[in-house]
């Protein structure tokens, strides 16, 4: 006999949950630091990087908050 509740997530599912929602909140953190800086950078490079953090899930806001952003800030 089972006595799991079947109600209740197994552990990974809830693992895997809590990914999907730090690379969610990764992507709109980067987004919305995106859309700051968006005064400092021509809006070809405003849309390339919008495509690269939604495009490439966790490397696309990883490389805009690490690089892009640095360079954005450099610029004026």
């Amino acid at each position: 006999m089972d006595a799991t509740n079947p109600l209740m997530p197994a552990a990974y599912d809830l693992v895997w949950s809590g990914l999907a929602v730090v690379v969610l909140g990764l992507a709109v953190w980067a987004i919305v630091s995106l859309c700051r800086s968006a005064g400092r950078l021509s809006s070809t490079s405003v849309l390339v990087w919008a495509i690269v953090i939604l495009a490439v899930p966790v490397l696309g806001p990883v490389s805009w908050l690490a690089a892009g952003h640095r360079a954005g800030l450099s610029r004026t």
